[in-house]
């Protein structure tokens, strides 16, 4: 019987990436989607090609009670990748409450709940592996609450893997530059790379190969793996 991993996020980016890594490593995916239907349909094809099973699962991760109903039809589960994420931006004095809320029921409430309930159901052991960002050991000032959130599930990452030993691993990835998103404009976005001490954005194998690490290795816990081109040294 095959092995069956949770991806949130999972119908674009980055968390497309990690199902189709988990996908090629013999994995069956829950792949958890929001709004992108039509991503989501797409990736699930993808990972179909591969000759693995695929359960799409719509949710708002922002609502408790849409996560407890998601997870009420897993009776089994191997692998968590919490990958799932809004980045509102606006400085300290313009960010709303809304976007404050959101930020950390999605980034931080939603990995805690899907963590928590999920570990139930990890019952010949696991692994959880949280997507945080490089940012969460930054003073990002016009995404406060990204960053705190980020910074957050890192610390939740730790407490968490002490929880939940001997059974289950937790851990984390922090990615830095992969793919720019629709708030970073171009020549931002080039400013930003032109920074990074290897003068480029990463490729997503070289995020998800840090997955196919933590699956491999059964003595990592605790931990939050950078792969960030050095932007960290900055």
């Amino acid at each position: 019987m095959a092995k069956l991993a949770l991806v949130t996020g999972a119908a674009h980016r980055l968390g497309k990436s990690f199902a189709l890594t988990l996908a090629r490593a013999g994995y069956d995916i829950v792949l958890h989607y929001h709004l992108a239907e039509e991503e989501a349909l797409q990736t699930k094809a993808e990972i179909e090609s591969l000759s693995r099973n695929v359960t799409l699962a719509q949710a708002d991760l922002a609502d408790p009670a849409q996560i407890y109903s998601l997870l009420s039809t897993i009776q089994s589960l191997d692998v968590l990748v919490n990958s799932a994420a809004f980045m509102p931006s606006g400085n300290v004095d313009a960010l709303s409450i809304e976007s404050w809320d959101i930020s950390l029921d999605l980034n931080l409430r939603a990995p805690f709940l899907l963590s928590q309930e999920c570990a139930k159901k990890m019952n010949d052991g696991g692994l959880i592996v949280n997507i945080t960002d490089v940012g969460a050991q930054k003073a990002w000032s016009k995404y406060p609450s990204y960053t705190v959130s980020k910074a957050a599930l890192e610390s939740l990452t730790k407490i968490l893997a002490r929880a939940l030993a001997p059974k289950i691993r937790v851990n984390a990835i922090a990615p830095g530059f992969v793919l720019q998103s629709d708030i970073v404009s171009v020549a931002e976005w080039e400013r930003l790379i032109g920074r990074i001490p290897l003068k480029r954005p990463a490729r997503t194998e070289e995020i998800t190969s840090a997955l196919e690490f933590l699956l491999h290795n059964q003595y990592v816990t605790g931990q939050t793996i950078v792969v960030d081109g050095g932007y960290s040294l900055l």
